[in-house]
């Protein structure tokens, strides 16, 4: 299993063509106490980089993009229910939906655990 993340501070896991997407715990620091998600249908065809899903905290709203392109196979009701999972767990029981990977080369493109943290580092 591989992650990967995004510069917009989304990541990914993938297992074999199915890709688990959340936001980053750097991103969910920044946020401060998620209040609120929306999350994508099962169903949606979601590109690379266009906008996937909705976070907002007592600070701010955020969008969340789509770090690959795909199909969303199921979202996780239970962030809809308790969105403070974001905070507890961002890069475990806190994803936000699951994709059919469409195009798995544009995985090339994200950064790997080091190579984000360093980006964080530099960039905050």
């Amino acid at each position: 299993m591989t992650r990967k993340f995004t510069k917009d501070h989304e990541w990914v896991l993938v297992e074999g063509d199915v890709a688990t997407v959340g936001v980053s715990d750097f991103a969910q620091s920044q946020l401060g106490d998620v209040v609120f998600v929306e999350l994508p249908e099962a169903g949606r065809v979601l590109e690379q980089g266009k906008e996937a899903a909705v976070v907002e905290s007592v600070k701010a709203a955020s969008d969340v993009y789509a770090p690959v392109s795909g199909t969303v196979l199921e979202s996780n009701q239970a962030l809809v229910d308790d969105p403070s999972k974001v905070n507890g767990d961002a890069e475990g029981e806190g994803w936000f939906f699951k994709l059919q990977l469409s195009d798995a080369a544009e995985l090339d493109d994200l950064m790997d655990e080091a190579a984000y943290k360093a980006f964080v580092e530099a960039s905050h």
